[in-house]
């Protein structure tokens, strides 16, 4: 199945001639039919001479209904530019194709319409306007028949021109990550919630959940339907109803997006290529204010030049591009600005996600033409730089790949070292060797810095450097293992230090240390706090395993330590509860050691507190 688009000046004959070739008239409200003039989508459907299968999306041509044509024409394999012979080339014809332009529509007829109007001679001029308006446009050299929808002259070599270039389309790509940008959603009674729109990047299927993006809900997909015959499932390019269940039709609105449930985020800033249409009235001028539409959804959008203070007509250049609200692009889809009144350009998002840059920064410059322009290993090496760290999910979206062949193309890059994966595979935590080398530099550099502030201690403990690298808890295990395992660092259960890091004491604190170990150890249930030594020592101490620090001025021998919580837990062992003053009486010591000692266990997790009685864990 194909999606064929109209475009074309108001009074210049679309929807009259889908009706003529389809049999069905597209305007569907009242005010349309008694004005005579298209204003919302319109939709058609017909089976070509030779079988193929299309949908016709009409679209207004009046300049006031020029957003409703913006989010009819975003899905269409071919375009169908619209010209009267009685009046030829005019403004909306122009802005038309300008947009056909700006969304890369490659494939495109042109009907001359009303040809019953005017004599021979006049065609042949409103021909060659024709000619002159498509060089250096993507319809370049589109084929233009003259037709009448009055007379059908024409129409026969219409079809037959229509079906020969929808020949040629390749098969239209499944990444198995399905996108319906909803132009339209509405209840039937009896039905509920419909919704349509053009499929893209997957297939769906009758009883399968959806996720309706940018705001989150959940439905299910109650049944399908194109060209009003229900199907169980839709192919990518299908233009498709879906009844949903589990939603009203009024928390859906045009320019949302159904997708299957986890792996689409929406966005509020874009890096782009942005082009100034030659015909726009004026520079755009970085931070300019715009309107942008991508798919079916429009928002306002302030406009950031990362490498030019201002883009003159005809000119390309690099844009971030802030939105007033969130919409659901991905690399590769097309979008125009328009301000008021105009179209000013367009252009084709490369990141959908990206962060805020320094302007006239080249490093950026040069990775947003990869992303354009690189090769798919390019292109996935960036993906990655612009996630890390990230998992294969997160680079297909962000390369708009499929997830499989994302998977292929990271085990060569694995293997030549371009991309370090902290499971040694595809599946696993993944870095670009860029990325992953700062994340070592960055583990080395906190722990010489660590180790020259605090000398007298074993290592950091492990969580302050999790902290430092700015990393998850559940990606900091798999990146600490895989530092021990480069030399980077050495571990202990609490503990990191570079390779080979030991304390080392001078005579002087030695014989420190020897004194107050000998001093808590004259009363190892009720340790002397009243001199303690330098609290670098004590936490020197503490790192060795050789104290433990219960409260900052209780502190027992660790033999001392563990023999006591040994005890308690064999109290514990033989009693549902345990009080504070059994456990004073035990040791024969006073409350301010035995609630110290308490209270750590409970910090451990040996015991814990239920009112003033401790129970074991």
């Amino acid at each position: 199945m194909f999606v064929i688009g109209t475009a074309g000046h108001v009074d210049h004959g679309k929807s009259t001639l889908i009706e003529a070739i389809t049999g069905i008239d597209p305007d569907r409200l009242r005010e349309e039919k008694e004005r005579g003039m298209t204003i919302e989508l319109g939709f058609a459907w017909m089976t070509l001479p030779g079988g193929h299968e299309v949908s016709i999306v009409d679209v207004p041509g009046h300049e006031r209904f020029i957003k409703n044509m913006l989010m009819g024409v975003g899905g269409i394999d071919m375009a169908l530019l619209i010209v009267a012979a009685d009046e030829g080339v005019m403004p909306q014809t122009r802005e038309h194709l300008a947009i056909l332009d700006l969304l890369q529509i490659e494939r495109g007829l042109v009907a001359i319409t009303k040809r019953d109007l005017v004599e021979d001679d006049w065609l042949e001029l409103i021909a060659a306007d024709v000619e002159d308006l498509l060089e250096g446009t993507s319809l370049e050299g589109a084929q233009a028949v003259p037709v009448s929808a009055t007379t059908g002259e024409g129409l026969p070599e219409l079809l037959a021109a229509a079906e020969k270039i929808l020949e040629d389309i390749p098969e239209k790509r499944d990444l198995g990550r399905p996108r319906l940008p909803v132009d339209r959603s509405f209840t039937i009674s009896g039905f509920g919630t419909v919704v349509t729109g053009t499929l893209t990047d997957g297939s769906i299927r009758a009883g399968q959940e959806v996720e309706i993006l940018p705001g989150g809900a959940r439905a299910r997909i109650r049944g399908l339907q194109t060209h009003k015959a229900a199907e169980d499932e839709a192919r990518p390019g299908t233009r498709v109803a879906i009844n949903l269940s589990g939603i009203s039709h009024d928390q859906i609105n045009r320019g949302d997006v159904i997708t299957v449930p986890g792996w689409l985020k929406p966005t509020d800033v874009l890096d782009v290529s942005l082009r100034v249409i030659e015909g726009a009235p004026r520079p755009v001028k970085h931070n300019a204010a715009a309107t942008l539409f991508t798919g079916s959804a429009e928002a306002p959008a302030r406009i950031r030049l990362l490498g030019a203070n201002e883009l003159k007509p005809g000119e390309t250049g690099w844009a971030q591009i802030k939105l007033e609200y969130q919409v659901t692009v991905v690399k590769g889809d097309y979008f125009v600005i328009r301000d008021t009144a105009t179209t000013l350009g367009g252009g084709v998002a490369v990141d959908p996600y990206p962060k805020r840059h320094r302007r006239f920064d080249e490093a950026t410059l040069a990775r947003l033409e990869t992303l354009a322009r690189g090769s798919d290993e390019d292109v996935l090496i960036s993906a990655l730089q612009s996630n890390e760290p990230a998992r294969i999910a997160d680079i297909a979206r962000a390369a708009n790949q499929s997830d499989a062949a994302v998977a292929g193309q990271l085990e060569s890059l694995i293997a030549s070292g371009g991309v370090v994966s902290l499971s040694g595979d595809p599946s696993g935590l993944l870095y670009s060797a860029e990325g992953w080398a700062k994340v070592a530099s960055s583990a080395r550099a906190g722990l010489q810095e660590f180790h020259a502030q605090f000398p007298l201690r074993s290592g950091m403990p492990r969580e302050e450097l999790r902290s430092r690298l700015g990393m998850k808890t559940a990606d900091f295990t798999p990146a600490l293992a895989r530092l021990e395992t480069e030399s980077v660092i050495e571990t202990d259960e609490a503990l990191a230090r570079l390779p080979g890091f030991k304390p080392e004491f001078t005579d002087e604190q030695d014989r420190q240390i020897d004194e107050y170990l000998k001093l808590l150890g004259s009363d190892r249930y009720s340790p002397p706090t009243d001199r303690p030594i330098d609290a670098e020592l004590i936490a020197a101490l503490d790192d060795q395993q050789r104290v433990v620090r219960a409260t900052d001025d209780v502190i027992f021998l660790k033999s001392a330590y563990d023999e006591m919580a040994e005890r308690v837990v064999e109290l514990g062992k033989t009693k549902s509860k345990i009080s504070l003053g059994e456990v004073r009486e035990m040791f024969g010591t006073s409350r301010k050691y035995t609630l110290a000692l308490l209270e750590h266990m409970d910090r451990l997790q040996i015991t814990r507190r239920v009112g003033d009685d401790r129970v074991l864990r």
